[in-house]
């Protein structure tokens, strides 16, 4: 499927991680909005750290340049401050993977629910 426009994602495991939190797509859809024009803190190589829900959880997300936003992980503020440097080297090499990713492979990825479609009206 050809896209025009920026498309963003979440994985299963954030799907459930939000669900349990009680953080809407709608909610992850705006604080996208913020990754993008640089309302998070920039871990380099793609990698993104989002405050959420009131600021009680956090999100790492991975960036395409201004193709696709992924979610890759969730998780609370009172079980963790942050991530630690090795999970964080493992999330720029995701982020890298997703950069060569092809669209026939993403679409591959939403097929078999591998990548949630959020923040897309049609």
């Amino acid at each position: 499927m050809q896209r025009d426009v920026r498309t963003d994602f979440q994985n299963g495991v954030v799907f459930q991680a939000a669900k349990k939190a009680r953080i809407s797509d709608r909610a992850l859809c705006k604080a996208i909005e913020q990754v993008a024009r640089g309302q998070a803190d920039d871990l380099g190589g793609g990698v993104f750290k989002k405050r959420l829900n009131d600021n009680m959880h956090r999100s790492i997300v991975l960036a395409k340049g201004g193709e696709y936003w992924v979610f890759a992980y969730l998780f609370a503020k009172k079980d963790r401050a942050n991530i630690d440097d090795d999970e964080l080297m493992a999330f720029r090499k995701l982020a890298e993977l997703y950069r060569r990713k092809t669209q026939a492979e993403l679409d591959a990825e939403i097929g078999t629910g591998a990548l949630l479609e959020i923040c897309n009206d049609d």
